[in-house]
């Protein structure tokens, strides 16, 4: 019998440590419907613990949201902003086109030969390009007639001149750094090709 009281009463206890609180099981409804993180965030995001100083900030720190900036400072979008002193290559104004006769002289060097083409160095004195005067050092050679050779190494580009048949070859250039006629900021091919055939016009500037 005392043995049987012990237990109910150990019993008794125990249910008495784990009465029911409306406002505790409120609370544990409350977290069961939070997300795994949330609470995390809420008891050391940005709110809780203020900006981060940006030698603080962790990888962490970006991938859960914990910015290192007030929420007030302005946000550079990345990619809105135009590279320094860009040139368009997909706007007609920025390219030249004339014909001369050759030999030409033209001194053409390659580009890079991870993305091809070649370019004017420079243009001997007296010569047809140079008496032309259209031409600048710099310029980039996009087409050869209507064969398009941007891009081609510097043999297959250069070769597309000396095969030419016509008593003057029209050669048709990018007026601007490689870096904006090739890559990601450079002319899509399908443009390219439309305007080499004539579809849109070329100004020489």
């Amino acid at each position: 019998m005392k043995s049987t009281t012990l237990i109910f009463v150990a019993t008794s206890a125990s249910i008495e440590g784990f009465a029911f609180n409306p406002s505790v099981g409120t609370r544990m409804s409350s977290a069961l419907q939070m997300g795994l993180f949330d609470g995390v965030k809420e008891a050391f995001g940005a709110e809780g613990m203020g900006p981060l100083d940006g030698d603080r900030e962790t990888p962490i720190d970006r991938w859960m949201g914990w910015n290192t900036k007030p929420v007030n400072d302005p946000v550079e979008v990345v990619g809105t902003k135009a590279p320094e002193n860009f040139v368009d290559s997909m706007d007609a104004a920025n390219y030249v086109s004339t014909a001369l006769a050759k030999p030409m002289g033209i001194v053409f060097e390659e580009n890079d030969s991870k993305i091809g083409g070649i370019f004017v160095l420079e243009i001997n004195e007296g010569s047809s390009a140079a008496v032309d005067g259209k031409i600048k050092p710099g310029d980039q050679l996009v087409a050869v007639g209507s064969k398009k050779v941007s891009g081609l190494q510097f043999e297959d580009a250069l070769g597309a001149i000396i095969d030419s048949k016509e008593e003057k070859t029209k050669l048709t250039f990018f007026r601007g750094p490689s870096q904006f006629l090739y890559g990601p900021a450079g002319a899509s091919q399908e443009w390219l090709d439309e305007f080499i055939s004539g579809e849109t016009e070329v100004k020489a500037a």
